[in-house]
């Protein structure tokens, strides 16, 4: 294994000691002068389990010390919030501390700020014969790959991967992975709250003649913002295929994606305020597992499974369980996930 592991500092929640000293020992392909982005996720608006920017400032700082030009950056995504386009996503990213003032370096919204500048990579796979993303893979000359870890609504965990997955992909190429995904109501547990009508982004959720929620599903873009979103977990994800196909999608992207970033790219795991849910739902998520530390490698597949050892895989599937997620690491091996 080429992982290296540094425990996260009890004493304080920012651990950034542990940080620093991952970094020192962290072997890096960027020369000087290099344009080097730092691949995170700043949080939803009003979303409470994000990380603390002064990790992001503290792999800014040791870029610039190696003699690289760093900056910051996500990509739009599909549902409705802080994040929906460039302008909404850095006035959140600034909300949360995220601003070029406090770290140092320029943050970017990698796809543009109407969510166009993309490029797609060929491929050949089951489920694309290309992938849509984002033209930062062709812009920076090296990527730092820095992922919270924890666990997912629909991918049952997230880390190095679906950070490169979902996190490079274009609108469009997001689209195309979540398009089997589609809510499917409990109307014993509905209370008729209206939730999910008003978080649906494309307006495929309205209310029916009884009160209860109707849901479009031509409309429906899968995002699954309705079904985070419910304060009952009357809702459920009710995939058109088989959910592993989702599972398929996430690994596909991810390959197209790191076929063209691999040479020039380091990833970090942060294993800390570990969260049942992404830090793209607004509120307070539930904390599953004890801080414990940072996990830095150099390929996705590797990283993500040490970081499930280290978490617990049982702690991952008790957050949502029924979600396949093994399917990720069974397909990244048989279509040769690209390693350096």
């Amino acid at each position: 294994m080429n992982e290296l592991f540094y425990p996260a500092d009890q004493s304080g929640p920012e651990s950034l000691a542990a940080l620093g000293s991952l970094l020192k020992e962290l072997k890096h392909p960027f020369r000087k002068g290099e344009s080097v982005g730092i691949k995170l996720h700043w949080g939803e608006r009003g979303n409470h389990g994000y990380l603390p920017p002064s990790y992001a400032k503290e792999i800014a700082r040791w870029l610039f010390s190696q003699g690289a030009e760093p900056f910051v950056f996500d990509t739009t995504v599909l549902y409705s919030g802080g994040r929906r386009n460039g302008h909404d996503s850095l006035e959140t990213a600034s909300g949360h501390g995220y601003s070029p003032d406090y770290l140092g370096c320029e943050v970017v919204i990698a796809d543009g700020l109407d969510g166009k500048d993309v490029v797609d990579l060929p491929c050949s796979y089951r489920h694309f014969q290309s992938v849509q993303a984002a033209a930062v893979v062709e812009k920076a000359q090296g990527f730092v790959i820095f992922s919270h870890f924890k666990a997912h609504l629909g991918a049952g965990f997230g880390g190095a991967i679906k950070n490169i997955s979902m996190g490079f992909a274009s609108r469009a190429q997001k689209q195309r992975m979540h398009a089997d995904a589609k809510p499917s109501l409990s109307k014993r547990r509905c209370t008729r709250c209206g939730v999910c009508v008003e978080s649906c982004p494309t307006g495929a959720a309205r209310v029916g003649d009884d009160g209860f929620p109707v849901y479009d599903l031509e409309l429906c873009i899968g995002c699954a913002q309705c079904i985070a979103m419910c304060p009952d977990v009357a809702l459920r994800i009710s995939f058109n295929t088989d959910q592993r196909v989702f599972q398929e999608k996430i690994i596909e992207t991810a390959a197209a994606v790191w076929e063209r970033i691999k040479r020039k790219t380091v990833l970090i795991n942060a294993l800390v305020g570990i969260t049942a849910e992404c830090d793209c739902l607004p509120g307070k998520a539930e904390f599953i597992a004890e801080d414990i530390g940072f996990l830095g490698g150099y390929e996705p597949v590797g990283l993500d499974a040490r970081s499930l050892e280290l978490v617990g895989k049982e702690v991952i599937t008790a957050a949502h369980p029924g979600i396949p997620w093994e399917r990720q690491f069974e397909y990244a091996k048989e279509i040769g996930f690209p390693t350096p």
